[in-house]
């Protein structure tokens, strides 16, 4: 063998033996490998759980920070959103505290500050824009966080249940139902003569457009968003729940349409037994049984950042399983949209695609 030749027979004889190394023996070539990359995606049972098809819109908010987006961001939003089955939209609050979504000639006569863009209506053309059904959210004067008294949020909202109906409703066919935004708990006191009156309010104004709440569960995981907690020792039971939410939800049957309990404050184990409940008490009463899907994580000491997929899944797949009647999620806009400012926001929003086989 002349040198070269020598050579050369060496250095093919070399790159032969790294790639028999770097390559498995059961994937001799390229083909086999590209088969074996496609096919090593999920290893649990796709399209199993209940789809999101609506979604808080939280633009007022006190424990999130704002993405400042303008006509163009939200546009591109409600499109992402419709990509997914989105239907319904709904605006989490009016208001919070001094700071509102729309120039309400009652809140800013009692020192709220001017909107530099009327959100209310922004989001109802929106809406109408994608066919979607857009969910008024009610005014949160904050008084109640402070001091567990609902009745201020009566009081105003006599007045921004009339104004918005009267300046939007027959405006905008999207306008197609109200939130009674107050969040509240098991035992939270006047929670039913609150919640009935402000539902039968919303419903006599506008026809008996639909209403819903989202309250919480009184779970381990029930601890201020302000606490460096994440869990705690007394949470409610499950016959507790039963009981106490039997006696709210016939307090406010007729007023109230439907209950999306938030599901992020019980542990994953816990869904089945509470979303058997949940049901059960709504279908003895008349509600729609909804899930509010959270899309942030509260297993995190950071508050808060979007979920991981398989904690939404077990969640979806818990309320599939229990017969809901439609899934919301607080909230795509900041953990589950392509263009939120959480880079994982978008990577969520993909991985649930591949579960659903959206393409």
């Amino acid at each position: 063998m002349k040198k070269n030749d020598r050579r050369d027979f060496l250095k093919k004889t070399l790159i032969t033996g790294v790639s028999a190394m770097a390559m498995p023996a059961w994937a001799e070539n390229a083909h086999e490998l590209s088969m074996v990359s496609e096919e090593g995606k999920l290893i649990v049972p796709q399209n199993n759980g209940l789809r999101i098809s609506g979604t808080f819109l939280d633009e007022i908010s006190h424990d999130i920070p704002h993405q400042n987006w303008g006509e163009k961001e939200w546009d591109a939003d409600f499109t992402h959103m419709k990509s997914i089955g989105i239907d319904t939209v709904i605006m989490i609050r009016s208001g919070y505290r001094k700071f509102i979504t729309y120039p309400s000639d009652y809140l800013l006569k009692r020192g709220c500050y001017m909107p530099s863009v009327d959100l209310l209506d922004l989001f109802l053309r929106l809406a109408q824009k994608h066919q979607m059904k857009f969910y008024f959210g009610l005014y949160d004067s904050g008084e109640y966080w402070d001091t567990g008294n609902l009745s201020t949020e009566i009081e105003a909202n006599k007045y921004v249940i009339d104004e918005v109906w009267e300046k939007y409703g027959d405006k905008y066919k999207s306008f197609g139902g109200w939130y009674i935004s107050g969040e509240i708990s098991r035992q939270t006191k006047g929670a039913i003569d609150a919640f009935y009156k402000m539902g039968k309010q919303c419903k006599d104004v506008s026809g008996g457009l639909p209403t819903f709440i989202s309250p919480w569960i009184d779970g381990k995981k029930a601890v201020m968003a302000a606490s460096g907690q994440l869990s705690k020792n007394d949470s409610v039971s499950v016959q507790e729940h039963e009981k106490e939410w039997g006696e709210i939800f016939d307090g406010i049957k007729g007023a109230v349409d439907a209950c999306a309990f938030q599901d992020g404050h019980i542990d994953y184990d816990e869904l089945d037994a509470f979303f058997e409940v949940n049901k059960k008490l709504a279908d003895k009463y008349g509600l729609q049984c909804w899930t509010n899907a959270e899309t942030f994580d509260r297993d995190m000491p950071i508050k808060f950042l979007p979920i991981k997929f398989d904690k939404l899944r077990l969640k979806l797949e818990a309320a599939k399983r229990a017969g809901y009647d439609k899934a919301i999620t607080f909230e795509f806009s900041h953990f589950m949209s392509p263009q939120s400012a959480y880079l994982q926001a978008g990577h969520l929003f993909d991985r649930y695609k591949e579960y659903f086989n959206i393409r």
